[in-house]
C-alpha cells in the first residue's frame, strides 16, 4: 500500500492531497485528516498506512494556503473560517465523498471541527487531536508574532519557521528529509508567509472557542475521540478533561510523552487509537 500524491482542480483553486486505498476496503466511511499551522498533509504520512491496514480509505489534504494546494493573495482567498468551511465542503463534493470520518489536529484544524458540527449528517465519526476546542486558549508565542504588524511581515518569510514551530511544538528532532518537504513552499514563493500570516489572524476567538466547546458536549453527538499529547505546553489536558466528563459521546485518550504534534513523532500510537476507534461498532 502506498500513498499516492495527487491535485484536484475544485472550482478556481487547485487543492493537493495525500491519499491510500486499502487492498481490501471495508464500508466504512473514509477517513479525511486535517493539518494545522504552519503543517502540511506530510504530519499525517505516518499514521495513514495504519488506517489502511485495517481497511480504512485515507485523504490528507494541504489547506488551501499551505503545502503544495494554491497558496493565494488574501484579495483572492480570506482565510477566514468561514471562507475555509465552504472550500472544505467544495473540495468534498468534488471527491464525491458524501459521509466521511473525520480527523483533526493543530490551530486552524478548528475549521474542521466547526465544518463537523455545521455538518452532521456528512460525518460519521470525529477525531480530535490536540486542537482548540475550548477555552482557556492562548496563541502560542511563536504563533503569535505572526499577527504582530511589521513583525509577523518579516518573521513568516523565515523557511526556518517550520523548524522552530514544528519542532518546538513537538519537542523532538524532524528529519532533514521531511523539514525540507515542508520548508519547499517558503523557498518558493513570499505568498507562503502572507498566507500563514493571514490564517493565524483569522483564528478562533475565545468566544468561539467557547461557543465549540458547548456544541461539542451538547448538540453533537456523533461518537468522538480526543486523543492528547499531555506534555503539550501550548494546549494542556486539563479544559480537556473537563469537556468530556459526563458526555457519553466523547472519549479520552491521552498519550503522556507527546506534546503538540503527536501524529508526527507517534504515528503508531495515534494510528492504533484511532484503528480501535473507526473499527467499533456504532451502538
Amino acid at each position: 500500500m502506498k500513498i499516492s500524491e495527487q491535485t484536484l482542480e475544485v472550482g478556481q483553486f487547485h487543492w493537493f492531497y495525500r491519499q491510500i486505498e486499502p487492498i481490501q476496503s471495508t464500508d466504512a466511511a473514509p477517513i479525511v485528516l486535517l493539518h494545522g499551522l504552519p503543517s502540511q498533509s506530510l504530519c499525517w504520512t505516518g499514521v495513514m498506512p495504519l488506517l489502511a491496514e485495517k481497511g480504512l480509505r485515507a485523504i490528507a489534504p494541504d489547506w488551501l494556503g499551505f503545502g503544495f494546494s494554491d497558496i493565494l493573495d488574501k484579495r483572492d482567498f480570506a482565510y477566514t473560517t468561514a471562507a475555509y468551511e465552504q472550500t472544505l465542503g467544495e473540495f468534498l463534493e468534488a471527491l464525491e465523498l458524501p459521509k466521511i470520518s473525520l480527523v483533526v489536529q493543530g490551530f486552524l484544524a478548528t475549521v474542521g471541527i466547526e465544518y463537523a458540527l455545521n455538518h452532521p449528517e456528512q460525518i460519521e465519526r470525529l477525531a480530535i487531536l490536540n486542537t482548540p476546542v475550548i477555552p482557556p486558549v492562548s496563541l502560542p508565542w511563536p504563533m503569535r508574532q505572526w499577527t504582530i504588524p511589521l513583525v509577523g511581515d518579516m518573521v513568516t518569510q523565515d523557511p526556518l519557521i517550520i523548524d522552530r514551530t514544528l519542532e518546538g511544538g513537538s519537542g523532538f528532532v524532524i528529519s532533514d528529509e521531511r523539514l525540507n518537504t515542508y520548508r519547499k513552499p517558503w523557498l518558493k514563493t513570499s505568498a507562503a508567509g502572507r498566507a500563514l500570516m493571514a490564517a493565524t489572524k483569522n483564528l478562533p476567538t475565545t468566544n468561539d472557542l467557547a461557543k465549540i466547546g458547548d456544541r461539542l458536549r451538547g448538540e453533537w453527538q456523533k461518537p468522538t475521540c480526543l486523543i492528547w499529547g499531555t506534555a503539550d505546553k501550548w494546549l494542556p489536558v486539563e479544559p480537556i478533561e473537563q469537556l468530556v466528563q459526563g458526555a457519553s459521546h466523547l472519549e479520552l485518550v491521552k498519550l503522556p510523552e507527546a506534546k503538540h504534534y503527536p501524529q508526527e513523532h507517534f504515528p503508531q500510537e495515534v494510528g492504533e487509537t484511532l484503528q480501535t476507534f473507526f473499527r467499533r461498532q456504532i451502538t
